[in-house]
């Protein structure tokens, strides 16, 4: 597939798509998604190599591979289970920035659980915003517009689990080498 072809089929620019593949940009889990679907792959293959999914995966707590620099000031990302095999659902660990108003909304194709960890968080939809405190969980549709910040003075700890509409597609499937995030 070309670099076009993809880039039209995901919705985004070529020169965008080309930034991403040289590692100069790292695209928001919206776009993962629309990018993984338009390679036809499960969303994790984009985080990991095919050869190193397994069928059973542990991540420690000191071993989440951040996907984001730490000094992001949007929502700071952690990858859980990249080397997992085939599975329905992609876990990340969100640090959700404080403040969200210069943040987009975002919405892709799947479905999405929130389960806050530590702090506080707010899930902000266009039509309302639901608080969420330790142990509280969201669970809705991701193509409706949403966006999460973090309540208090620390950034919050929220899991994060992303279900796409290519959930049943092997993890063996090949994704294109330069789309995987450092």
């Amino acid at each position: 597939m070309t670099l076009e072809t993809l880039a039209d089929r995901a919705g985004v620019t070529k020169s965008y798509l080309s930034k991403i593949e040289r590692g100069q940009s790292v695209p928001s889990i919206a776009i993962s998604a629309s990018l993984a679907k338009a390679l036809d792959v499960p969303l994790d293959n984009l985080f990991a190599d095919a050869e190193e999914l397994t069928d059973v995966t542990v991540t420690r707590a000191g071993e989440r591979r951040p996907l984001t620099s730490e000094d992001e000031a949007g929502t700071r990302y952690e990858g859980m289970a990249l080397e997992a095999g085939t599975k329905s659902m992609t876990p990340f660990m969100l640090h959700p920035p404080l403040d969200a108003g210069p943040v987009p909304f975002r919405d892709h194709p799947g479905e999405e659980f929130l389960f806050v960890h530590h702090g506080r968080a707010e899930l902000i939809l266009p039509s309302r915003t639901i608080t969420l405190g330790p142990g509280d969980c969201a669970y809705f549709k991701a193509t409706q517009p949403h966006k999460l910040r973090s309540l208090g003075t620390e950034r919050a700890a929220v899991l994060l689990l992303v279900s796409d509409a290519h959930a049943h597609v092997h993890a063996d499937a090949a994704a294109a080498p330069g789309l995987r995030l450092p």
